[in-house]
């Protein structure tokens, strides 16, 4: 298993983004007071596929006369493509586990998705149960067209055996100011302990800038989205100190520029990587890893560090005919007790106000995600506006080409990519 990353190909980022034309917003109508039989999709993650089954048994138990069919999301080229496709034929699931919030605008405009506020007591779930983390999620309407569901909070994993190989401290890593991880990476490097010190992938994909840039983002801003108020926030001195940052990284061969194949960091080809704690299993027997928070550059305290939130949500889709039993499965997959089996048998966090006191049991039997179940409070979700994934490509390219390959000035490139993103944003 490779970093969990949301699969879109460019080619299926622009079916979905033809796809968002067709229509506008989905609504309950007669559908939101209705009951009976619904059909769910989940992930094919063969954890969540475990979490999925056992919560439809959980809920057929009890209700005979709405029973839930469940079923692993569709083959295709990625989630999104068949969930659009999906929306156009009429023929959605009325819940899907599997909905990333980057798509959310274009599902929402293609008028595949039902407005949760709509129920009566639909905002107050939502804002009860994720906390101030909430807000992130509503549409520009101050609507809630998905659920926070789970997050996968990022934060530095590095390999305490190479650390060790470079005489560095691999039980206190100096990693915390941009200055000590340059340090860190340049000793990790020279003495010949690691090829490279950390190895993001350097590819053109929209979603990668989710794996470099944007968790330093969240952490030197104090936890800014790339676009707050319909205006792009990282053209300015912030947003210059991340990107310069990572161009030294880049230019002293720190970080490679070529694709990796693999897993870089479960591979020994780098030392640290950016990723969360869906890693943990994944990691468990390959390397002897640690994890801070991402650095900042003076430093920030762990417990005032944001990042990037990695997450995947619940979304209830037009063409469901019984409503009222999505919505009130909806509200049991995401109790406490669903939680907590989520939590025990993905390792991924619940978007909850109260995570690492809801489940002192857990993290006490598992100290290793104790970390990330405080780091979760902290996340900074992709912003909820128009055109999301061509902001994410027209950032990406942006900083692909004055970061990454060094060509051109990053305050010039990255003012270039705001005007183009601000005319998106405000373009309906």
């Amino acid at each position: 298993m490779t970093r969990r990353i949301l699969a879109v190909t460019a080619a299926s980022a622009t079916v979905v983004l033809a796809l968002g034309a067709c229509a506008s917003g989905g609504t309950s109508g007669d559908a939101g007071t209705a009951r009976g039989p619904i059909t769910i999709w989940y992930s094919n993650n063969s954890s969540e596929i475990e979490w999925g089954k056992q919560m439809v048994t959980a809920w057929n138990a009890d209700h005979p006369d709405e029973k839930v069919k469940a079923q692993e999301i569709p083959a295709g080229k990625s989630s999104e493509e068949v969930i659009g496709a999906a929306i156009t034929a009429g023929n959605a699931p009325c819940l899907i586990y599997n909905t990333a919030p980057v798509a959310v605008p274009q599902f929402q405009k293609q008028g595949g998705l039902v407005d949760l506020s709509s129920f009566k007591d639909g905002a107050s779930y939502i804002e009860d149960r994720s906390g101030e983390n909430a807000s992130q999620y509503k549409s520009d309407d101050g609507k809630f067209y998905q659920m926070p569901w789970k997050s996968n909070p990022v934060m530095i994993f590095y390999n305490k055996d190479m650390f060790t190989k470079a005489g560095l401290d691999a039980e206190n890593p100096s990693l915390a100011t941009y200055d000590e991880f340059l340090a860190t990476a340049r000793t990790l490097v020279s003495s010949g302990a690691a090829k490279n010190a950390i190895f993001p992938s350097p590819t053109s994909e929209f979603y990668q800038s989710w794996f470099d840039f944007y968790p330093l983002y969240a952490a030197e801003s104090g936890g800014k989205q790339l676009v707050e108020d319909g205006k792009a926030t990282f053209d300015d001195a912030t947003g210059a100190k991340v990107a310069e940052f990572w161009k030294t990284l880049y230019t002293e061969g720190l970080a490679n520029k070529e694709k990796y194949q693999s897993d870089s960091f479960a591979d020994g080809v780098a030392a640290m990587s950016i990723v969360g704690p869906w890693a943990v299993p994944v990691y468990k027997d390959k390397v002897n890893w640690g994890a801070v928070p991402v650095p900042t550059s003076a430093g920030t305290a762990a417990d005032k560090t944001y990042t990037f939130s990695d997450a995947k949500n619940v979304a209830m889709y037009s063409s469901c005919k019984n409503q009222a039993t999505a919505w009130d499965v909806l509200k049991f997959s995401t109790s406490k007790a669903q939680d907590g089996q989520l939590l025990d048998l993905t390792g991924q966090m619940p978007i909850r106000a109260d995570l690492p006191t809801a489940y002192p049991e857990y993290f006490k039997a598992n100290p290793a995600y104790l970390q990330f179940g405080d780091q979760a409070a902290r996340t900074v979700e992709v912003p909820n506006v128009s055109n999301s994934v061509e902001v994410w490509q027209d950032f990406r390219d942006a900083y692909s080409k004055s970061v990454i390959f060094g060509e051109g000035d990053v305050k010039k490139s990255l003012a270039g990519a705001a005007e183009k993103i601000n005319q998106l944003v405000g373009a309906k």
